[in-house]
């Protein structure tokens, strides 16, 4: 089989993936113009530097022995090709891409092949072949197999950047009702040891700095230690399919922060379901991929992560599901009334976090500003403070901002995104509104 017609399958097998940066992003859909971030075998990931390299993202193999109901390569799926690429294919492919400056790194994921210790040697022989005959030292992140062997893991994880495991569906009766060949143990152990394994890699310099004070009689391991390569240094991530289930908003993102907290990952993706199986227990195939609720999703995972909220801050119970209509920072601030306005040249870091149009950077800027001089709105827009927003809930000096007014007719175009105000408007009537008192737009 010739090599392209592989690449082409492969590629676009891998698409479903998303546990890269630009996964799911919409390009030019007309054919015109430069670029395209939408095709099949590209994917965007971020370096420690900041730099945003592109990796070539692809499977071993769409071949599969599990029936998920979910996923195209499922083995009952008939419709499709199936292909493999060896080992040194995809190695030599991978590098001849690089020296052509099309890619500086690879994403490697896999369909199960007769087993998951069989896939997962495949893949390591993939890897050692960039790593070991071709001194390929560009980004690496491959897809630990539920089910293999801890020692192929382990190995995968000493030449991979980063390794991770998909948690697929948010709840174990889903998983049991969509995925019977997988069971939520059977993802959450090889999660559980890679955790293990990158936790004892941290240890590893500092004992490399101090192995001049240790007996001689482990010399020999202290040997071995310094010539053991880093575990994952870029840590480990998992990804959860939305829509395919019904389990609410609340319950994914009490999931996504226990995960945060049991497992130490750098990320949770969340990949809106795309209808590819006609099914009874799945969404129609004419449903549209729930890519509003998906980036409702990444944002408050980013609430979590950057800006100190729990996930029970941000939904509860009573509101099991993101407001459509207004993000969950915006969202949270206007239910809270009583914790504003903050006066700026006082309030805490963590404080200001919780201000809508104060950012992390911003938020930096105005802790380390105001030790010098007090803060007027003029020096929080120099400041990149998003005052639109911002305005209606801080103070500085003791004073709103000069000439500010709530003016009803605007507070929409102040907290939704133009995006947002366009659903808001095909869902209601245009009113004016109230900032603390608008219940459509607070229920969502």
């Amino acid at each position: 089989m010739d090599i392209s017609n592989k690449l082409e399958t492969l590629a676009n097998s891998a698409k479903y993936d998303v546990a890269c940066t630009s996964s799911g992003a919409q390009g030019n859909s007309n054919g015109s113009g430069i670029g395209n971030t939408t095709l099949g075998g590209v994917c965007h990931s971020f370096a420690a530097d900041g730099r945003c390299i592109t990796l070539l993202k692809v499977l071993m193999t769409n071949i599969c022995i599990n029936d998920c109901k979910y996923c195209v390569n499922r083995k009952s799926n008939m419709e499709i090709k199936r292909e493999a690429f060896t080992p040194r294919e995809l190695a030599d492919l991978t590098i001849e891409f690089y020296r052509r400056n099309y890619i500086e790194g690879l994403f490697l994921s896999s369909g199960i092949i007769k087993s998951p210790d069989y896939t997962c040697e495949l893949m390591l022989e993939t890897i050692s072949i960039l790593r070991n005959e071709y001194d390929f030292y560009g980004y690496i992140h491959a897809k630990a197999i539920p089910g293999a062997d801890n020692l192929l893991i382990e190995k995968i994880g000493r030449l991979a950047d980063r390794i991770s495991v998909n948690i697929e569906m948010p709840s174990q009766n889903s998983l049991s009702l969509l995925a019977p060949d997988k069971s939520k143990d059977l993802i959450l152990k090889p999660m559980g040891y890679i955790k293990q394994a990158i936790e004892e890699n941290a240890y590893l310099p500092a004992i490399r700095r101090s192995s001049s004070n240790i007996p001689t009689i482990i010399d020999s391991q202290i040997a071995r230690l310094n010539k053991q390569k880093p575990f994952a240094p870029a840590g480990q991530s998992t990804q959860m399919i939305i829509g395919a289930s019904p389990e609410s908003d609340c319950h994914i993102l009490k999931l996504t922060e226990n995960l945060y907290q049991r497992y130490k990952l750098k990320r949770v993706f969340f990949s809106a379901y795309i209808p590819v199986s006609n099914d009874s227990n799945l969404p129609a195939l004419d449903t549209k991929p729930p890519l509003l609720r998906e980036h409702r999703l990444y944002q408050a995972d980013w609430l979590m992560r950057f800006y100190r909220f729990k996930a029970d801050e941000i939904l509860d119970e009573k509101t099991p599901n993101f407001n459509p209509f207004i993000d969950p920072k915006c969202n949270w601030a206007l239910n809270h009334k009583e914790f504003f306005p903050v006066e700026i040249n006082k309030a805490s870091y963590a404080n200001l976090l919780r201000v809508p149009g104060i950012g992390v950077l911003s938020a930096q800027k105005i802790m380390k500003s105001r030790r010098f001089h007090s803060l007027d709105f003029y020096n929080l827009k120099k400041l990149g403070v998003v005052l639109k927003r911002a305005q209606y809930f801080i103070l500085c000096n003791g004073k709103p901002a000069p000439n500010f007014q709530i003016k009803q007719d605007m507070i929409l175009n102040d907290m939704m995104s133009k995006r947002e105000l366009t659903i808001y408007k095909e869902a209601f009537t245009p009113k004016q509104i109230e900032l603390f008192s608008h219940q459509e737009l607070l229920a969502g």
